[in-house]
């Protein structure tokens, strides 16, 4: 192993360190106290809860586990997890999509970014037509931030608006009451398929029993208000009263039992590890971010016996090979594969064939994978004249349209209209995940700095009072340091820009994961917008 690949290792393997101890923070808010408090409860750890529904052996895939850092809402700085645990595990065999408050954080309450997450989770759960369970125990929105979660869509009552239109598409919905909840916390109990209640443990009500006493003059404790007894004897707001909460996890399993099995919808082949070894990622991608890769190695890497059947290989050399398309299988799963390469500058030769990879993998119906590494599109009048505008845009249009499962992987700059024509968030793949090496923004620190500080010169001269050279430094550290800290994986993921931040050694596992996952629907048939060819 040379140096410089050494150099490599251990640089990601120190980057992945510091992911561990923010998602440590996240998984263990309050620390042994928190958890000592829930064991008085009579309650556990969300997270063992759900390990022990999901079907022994297996794993459970936990999205968005760093959201919430960083966010510093009123009078709370940081919100681990974002106050709600979410993810992938198989019951019964089937993948099911899993949503788990954690009361350790701010009593289960909803703030913003929560209610992302929530609705981010239900996203994916109607995309792949997953039934959906909700282990609840809610204090309803934070008050505090009404206005940022109670009266807009994509805010608190859209959590119930999507769990009836999924029912209504036979996707069950499966609510499994721990603890308590309050106000619209409530109707995620009411408004699922089937509830569960533990008694003495669990209690629903629109208004509890402080507001009850201020509206009517009542005073009623919250269990005889709605406690497990009145809901599933009384009200009939509930279907089944269990007495703990290990009996209340088998009786969701027991629910689910029945539901029929799920099928691929692409016929998947015998695995085969591959013949690259996967930790040779931590060698291959370089420590510097805006360095350049080889991309082929790194599939390799990543793909079943490390074969990669490229496409146009020999295309544009310099220019065309910027972006490598082809085809390998990811633990049996063909998918098509759209990556940036080298430095990743998209000239209108790697745009043109991006596209028409696009356009065909549509027409097989086979399911795409972006890898992405671009810091843009190129520029000047070379290129526009040759017309990077409208190829870019075909590319784009490309995305948008295809109809097969899209995944975006992470592995280094995601700057501009490359984050769009990659296959970025607002394009809706079926799952996004980055990585360590991952920088996504409007553009790089550098290039900021010098377009702003452009800007910024011309102001000052107009006012007769041109910069300084000290204050030249100044203002471009600043802008670099605003730019490079808003691209790095930590706020991004901290906003749920992304779905995971994935170490190196994941991304294989992961990706078979999201494939599967995305692959439970039908593939419909392809239709494509206007293209500028």
């Amino acid at each position: 192993m040379s140096d410089k690949m050494t150099e490599n290792r251990l640089y990601w393997e120190n980057e992945e360190k510091k992911l561990d101890e923010l998602v440590y923070q996240a998984m263990w808010p309050g620390g042994e106290k928190a958890v000592d408090k829930l064991v008085k409860q009579g309650k556990r750890p969300v997270r063992e809860l759900i390990q022990k529904m999901i079907d022994p052996g297996t794993e459970f895939f936990e999205l968005s586990r760093i959201a919430g850092f960083g966010m510093d809402y009123p009078g709370v700085m940081d919100v681990p997890c974002g106050g709600l645990v979410t993810g992938l595990g198989k019951i019964n065999g089937n993948w099911t999509m899993i949503f788990a408050n954690d009361s350790r954080v701010k009593a289960g309450t909803y703030f913003p970014i929560t209610l992302k997450k929530h609705m981010r989770a239900q996203a994916i759960a109607e995309h792949c037509g997953l039934n959906c369970v909700y282990i609840a125990d809610s204090g309803g929105a934070f008050l505090p931030m009404q206005a940022e979660v109670f009266p807009d869509d994509q805010h608190f009552g859209s959590m119930f608006y999507n769990m009836s239109r999924m029912s209504a598409m036979g996707l069950k919905q499966i609510t499994l009451s721990t603890g308590g909840n309050t106000a619209g916390g409530a109707y995620i109990v009411f408004m699922a398929c089937q509830s569960v209640m533990i008694d003495k443990l669990a209690y629903s009500f629109l208004g509890g029993p402080p507001l009850v006493k201020m509206a009517t003059g009542e005073v009623i404790s919250a269990e005889d208000l709605g406690g497990a007894k009145v809901h599933t004897q009384i009200s009939g707001g509930a279907d089944h009263f269990c007495d703990n909460q290990d009996e209340a996890i088998a009786c969701v399993r027991e629910i689910l039992s029945l539901e029929p099995p799920q099928k691929l919808h692409l016929h998947r082949y015998a695995e085969t590890p591959p013949r690259v070894p996967e930790g040779s990622i931590y060698e291959i991608l370089p420590a510097s971010v805006h360095q350049g890769i080889n991309v082929r190695a790194f599939l390799k890497a990543i793909a079943d016996d490390s074969v990669f059947s490229e496409y146009k290989e020999n295309y544009a050399p310099g220019r065309g090979d910027n972006i490598v398309t082809g085809k390998m299988r990811i633990k049996g799963l063909t998918v098509g594969v759209v990556a940036a390469n080298g430095v990743g500058i998209i000239f209108f030769e790697a745009a043109c064939k991006a596209t028409e990879w696009i356009v065909r993998c549509s027409q097989e119906k086979i399911p795409l994978l972006f890898v992405q590494s671009s810091p843009g599109y190129m520029v000047g009048s070379e290129s526009e004249h040759m017309g990077i505008g409208k190829y870019g845009a075909d590319m784009v249009r490309a995305v948008s349209c295809a109809q097969v499962p899209r995944i975006q992987l992470v592995i280094g700059p995601d700057n501009g209209a490359a984050n769009y024509g990659m296959c970025g968030r607002a394009y809706r793949p079926h799952f996004l995940f980055t990585t360590m090496r991952a920088r996504t923004s409007v553009m790089s620190g550098r290039s900021a700095a010098g377009v702003l500080l452009s800007i910024e010169e011309r102001k000052r001269a107009a006012r007769q009072n041109p910069m300084t050279e000290s204050e030249k430094e100044a203002f471009s550290q600043e802008m670099i340091e605003k730019y490079d800290g808003e691209a790095h994986p930590f706020y991004c993921s901290a906003r749920l820009f992304n779905d995971r931040v994935l170490k190196f050694s994941e991304i294989r596992d992961w990706l078979a994961m999201a494939f599967e996952v995305s692959l439970l629907k039908p593939i419909g048939e392809p239709s494509f917008g206007n293209f500028r060819f």
